[in-house]
Parts: structure tokens; C-alpha cells; sequence
């Protein structure tokens, strides 16, 4: 009953003085000078708290709803996912000189085999009106006296059940990088004892690329498919900061002729 009452009365006062100041704005044309200068000093005060809530308000408006799972699918999609470092924050949000095999969240982890790691990882708040993702992740890579760099991600149960040779993997990817390197997509797929891989290179003409993985041209067993992982592989990523502003997953079946 209370905070009804104080919502009821909030509502009073705020049109109570937005009334007031109504009619100090159509009077200020014909007000004195003393009395102008005292209203413009009250209503910059006023105005300050204002612009603050304003600024706030629309940033946030502005950014990509957390754990949006928005995304671009082909027609014909019968599963999609963007993994939780895109998705939502995560904690620790950084790690600097990462080890050889570094967990950043659930089914995300970055491999390498550096002896000396100079190799930040960030997970950065997007804020682009271009951005569907709420997230971006970013590599900072100094020296690099590794021979390979690769960012694996496991996709969920659901992105195997009812798996057939004739659906179309799909991985959209939206990266920006100091300066042009290679990337690679690695298709895993374990069915049984045996584990099937087809590798695409990302063809890094646009900021928003993509690769598909067309399952016709494996050898997979689509009884014994047990579940499915992504490698991202960067070729040369040393003096380069890279960052992967969205990853989606999708797959459909092949249209039949």
C-alpha cells in the first residue's frame, strides 16, 4: 500500500513541477532580467540531473540486449546457437599471458604452444549500432614463438540430435584485426571411435563472413554421431590484436534436386 502511495504521489509532484516550469518558460520573454538569470541558474542545475539520467539512459538502450540470442539464419534453419562468451558476461572478463590451454567459460578455450605466452584475452561490451551480439571477444598478441593459435569452441547436445549427411553446417563469423592474418574454421565431428574434420579458411573480405561444412562430403556415421566442436585457427597472429565481434552456428538441410 505504501510504495503504491509513493508512486501515486511521485506522479503528483513530477506534474506539479513540470506545470511550474511550463509556465516559467512562457513567462521568461517577459521577465526581468534578475529574475531570468535566477530561473536560467535553477534550470541548468535541474537540467545537469537530467542530461545524466538522459545519457545513461540511451547508452544503454544503444547496446545489445545481454544474452540476446538474435542472429542472422539462412531460410530452412533448424538449429542455431551463439555461444555464452558472446551471449552474456563472463568472469574473470580478461586473462593476460594465458597458459597453453586456457577455459575462458563454459565450452570456449583458447590453445596455443607458446613457450613465453604474450597473449591477452578480453571479453569487450559491444556498442556499435551495427552490433547484434551483446559481447566481442578480443586477442591482444605480442611476440609469438608458437606454431599455432586456435580458439575451440563445443557446441551443444542439440547441434547433433537428428544429425544427417545431408545438413549444411554453417559458422558466421564478425571479426576486425590491426592487420590482415589467416583464419581457419575445423569442423570436428566425433561419431563412435573415429573423429571426422573438415577444415574452410574464412574468407576475410568484409567484416561479416562465413563458411559452411557440407556433412555429403564426409564419411561420418550418422548413428554414431556423439557431438560436434568448432576450431578457430589464426595463422600468424603474432603483433596483432584480433577481435571477434560475433560467432553464430547454424545448420539446414541441403535443398534436394
Amino acid at each position: 500500500m505504501q510504495n503504491r502511495f509513493d508512486k501515486v504521489l511521485d506522479r503528483l509532484l513530477h506534474k506539479r513541477m513540470l506545470g511550474r516550469w511550463t509556465r516559467i518558460a512562457d513567462a521568461a520573454a517577459a521577465m526581468d532580467i534578475d529574475s531570468l538569470r535566477n530561473a536560467r541558474l535553477r534550470a541548468r542545475a535541474i537540467r545537469r540531473e537530467m542530461d545524466r539520467v538522459i545519457l545513461e539512459a540511451d547508452s544503454r538502450f544503444a547496446l545489445p540486449a545481454i544474452g540476446s540470442n538474435a542472429m542472422r539464419k539462412p531460410l530452412g534453419t533448424d538449429w542455431s546457437w551463439r555461444p555464452d562468451l558472446w551471449r552474456g558476461p563472463i568472469a574473470p572478463s580478461g586473462i593476460a599471458s594465458i597458459p597453453t590451454r586456457a577455459t575462458i567459460c563454459d565450452a570456449t578455450t583458447v590453445f596455443h604452444d607458446c613457450r613465453n605466452s604474450e597473449l591477452t584475452v578480453r571479453q569487450i561490451r559491444n556498442t556499435r549500432e551495427v552490433d547484434i551480439a551483446p559481447f566481442s571477444f578480443r586477442m591482444d598478441v605480442f611476440q609469438f614463438d608458437g606454431s599455432f593459435l586456435s580458439l575451440a569452441i563445443d557446441l551443444p547436445e542439440a547441434s547433433v540430435e537428428g544429425l544427417k549427411l545431408r545438413h549444411l553446417i554453417r559458422v558466421d563469423v564478425s571479426v576486425v584485426m590491426e592487420k590482415p592474418l589467416e583464419i581457419y574454421a575445423r569442423l570436428n565431428v566425433k561419431h563412435g571411435p573415429n573423429l571426422e574434420q573438415m577444415v574452410r579458411q574464412l574468407p576475410l573480405d568484409a567484416d561479416e563472413v562465413m563458411v559452411e561444412f557440407d556433412l555429403s562430403y564426409s564419411k561420418i556415421n550418422e548413428k554414431r554421431v556423439e557431438r560436434m566442436w568448432v576450431d578457430l585457427i589464426f595463422e600468424g597472429p603474432q603483433m596483432n590484436q584480433i577481435i571477434l565481434r560475433d560467432v553464430t552456428f547454424s545448420r539446414r538441410p541441403r535443398a534436394e534436386v
